[in-house]
């Protein structure tokens, strides 16, 4: 049977596109200010899950709402699942967009909004594949299953839940990263670092408060110190943080009330798995804030994560540093930092490790530069590698039918983001970002190009349509 996907596609573009502009105009970031038993995530959330649900009902697809931690949307029939995981929730916006993250406008053949590229856009991409098998009456000898996550950008609470309740795939991938194929995964860790502080009296300078960063997994944009100074001049503090920012390219504010001095830095956000993409604010702070005259607990916190944190991201300091063939080299993300004088100080750390690390080895490092420097470590969430074999008929498959739609070699990947993949046995991820295109995913006037969108969509309903043969 010779079917143009593409050509199928084009035939549904406009409805495509304002399906997708729809669902990219719900805030679905996590919210747990509204968060209850019954919405674990919050209302923007369930409005997105609810709003795929109503789309897949009116389209004719037996939908499954999974206690509003997830839901699927499935086809076809037989024993064997081939499932397609993407996920609703986005991380929060931000700051100095163009033009409002959710309004979903088109400009020169973009979508720009929040989760257009992650992970909003690429799942739609997947529910019109679906359908397009589904309009054309083709017979699939397997179920054919888009599972929607709501927890992907925070503690994969959504999967957790969902596969306690329902059937593992027999083979899937997942719209969430980069084409043409990503076979491999790292292991991604969030753990913390944290101390309680006591008061002190009389030093020059006294860090009142410290801030930097909202997730584990992104690169802090922003970072502000508020500091008691009782004999120190602040236009002397001025003087020196203006030449500071100015030798090392950044920018920042200090500005002074009375006794007090607020000092912020300004970074650049990009997702964690790779750090030195960006500017983290908090560090960049912190390197500034250690030649001032503070004492007790307050240069007890500047000076480990000076230390340890502020000079690279590859754990070296920490001495966990590794790299391997597959996943290349272990990073690590220092995506909050907070500090209260006379109260709690921490770190959170996201790191992300090669498939052939020794984790185990490797947190009997961290806990023990803990304990030497009177911290308790906390692991948060925990995710081990991922890795599909080369040979297998699902990575053939795909390449196949990524070299047919692009003409170019169907390379294979390996990342240190973590997707829905490693959910499955036999998963992998499948696009939607094209080799040579800006990754934006997580950072301001987030876009899809839609020409990329289409292409991708008539990839993916190709994949069903061959991996259901």
């Amino acid at each position: 049977m010779q079917i143009n996907w593409q050509k199928e596609v084009e035939q549904r573009k406009e409805q495509l596109i304002e399906d997708t502009q729809r669902l990219l105009q719900i805030k679905s970031t996590l919210d747990e200010e509204t968060a209850t038993e019954d919405i674990p995530f919050g209302k923007g959330i369930k409005e997105a899950l609810d709003f795929m649900l109503a789309l897949g009902e009116k389209d004719g697809f037996s939908v499954k709402n999974i206690d509003n931690y997830g839901a699927h949307l499935e086809m076809g029939h037989g024993e064997e699942l081939l499932g397609i995981l993407g996920h609703l929730d986005v991380v929060p916006e931000g700051e100095g967009w163009t033009a409002d993250p959710y309004s979903a406008d088109i400009r020169d053949g973009r979508i720009y909004a929040r989760g257009a590229m992650d992970d909003k856009g690429p799942t739609m991409a997947a529910y019109y594949a679906m359908k397009i098998v589904k309009d054309l009456g083709i017979d699939v000898n397997k179920r054919v299953r888009l599972i929607l996550g709501t927890d992907e950008e925070s503690d994969w609470r959504c999967m957790d839940h969902y596969f306690e309740k329902e059937e593992t795939p027999t083979v899937g991938f997942v719209p969430d990263a980069d084409f043409p194929i990503i076979y491999a995964e790292k292991g991604i860790a969030d753990f913390t670092y944290e101390f309680d502080g006591s008061r002190h009296e009389g030093a020059e300078a006294t860090l009142l408060s410290f801030s930097a960063g909202q997730r584990f997994n992104m690169v802090p944009e922003f970072a502000k110190a508020v500091i008691a100074a009782s004999s120190m001049d602040a236009g002397q503090w001025e003087e020196q943080y203006s030449r500071y920012c100015a030798n090392h390219g950044l920018t920042g504010t200090l500005t002074a009330e009375g006794n007090n001095v607020t000092i912020t830095m300004d970074g650049v956000s990009v997702h964690g798995m790779e750090p030195d993409l960006g500017v983290n604010a908090g560090l960049r702070l912190v390197d500034f804030l250690i030649q001032l005259p503070f004492e007790g607990d307050d240069k007890r916190f500047l000076e480990f994560v000076n230390k340890y944190m502020s000079k690279e991201s590859r754990g070296r300091a920490l001495g966990v540093a590794y790299s391997d063939d597959i996943t290349k080299d272990l990073t690590i993300n220092y995506g909050i930092l907070s500090y209260e004088h006379g109260g709690k100080g921490k770190i959170a750390l996201n790191m992300r490790y090669p498939v052939t690390f020794d984790f185990e080895s490797g947190w009997s490092v961290l806990e023990k530069v803990a304990s030497d420097h009177g911290f308790t470590i906390q692991m948060k969430t925990h995710l081990g590698p991922h890795h599909v074999d080369a040979d297998s008929e699902l990575v053939k498959t795909l390449q196949k039918i990524y070299e047919e739609h692009t003409g170019e070699e169907a390379e294979l990947l390996a990342i240190g983001g973590g997707t829905y993949a490693r959910a499955i046995k036999n998963a992998v991820a499948f696009g939607p970002l094209f080799p040579g295109r800006e990754d934006v995913a997580h950072q301001k006037d987030e876009y899809i190009i839609i020409e990329d969108l289409l292409k991708a969509t008539a990839m993916y309903a190709q994949a069903i349509y061959e991996l259901t043969r």
